[in-house]
């Protein structure tokens, strides 16, 4: 596959604007990961909450957001617990 480059500008806040075309084949939504690498920086398509990833990812046989989900449903238990008393 060949690159493609292009130029873009840089503002004085340190905000570049990437092509509309390179957002939509990369799938580059409001979020974005920046790698610092010895070559220059690479940008990559944010990790979604859902997604596996990482040290623990084999630790649970759950998604972050299902275990997310179980977690403030305990919350809610434990809020309503505390209320009665």
């Amino acid at each position: 596959m060949k690159s493609k480059q292009r130029i873009v500008g840089i503002t004085s806040k340190g905000q570049a604007t990437i092509p509309a075309e390179m957002r939509r084949r990369y799938r580059l939504e409001k979020r974005a990961l920046i790698v610092d690498t010895d070559k220059g920086l690479l940008i990559l398509p944010s990790p979604k909450p859902d997604d596996e990833m990482g040290s623990l990812k084999g630790l649970f046989n759950k998604k972050a957001g299902e275990l997310l989900r179980e977690a403030r449903k305990k919350d809610k238990i434990r809020e309503k617990a505390l209320e009665e008393l």
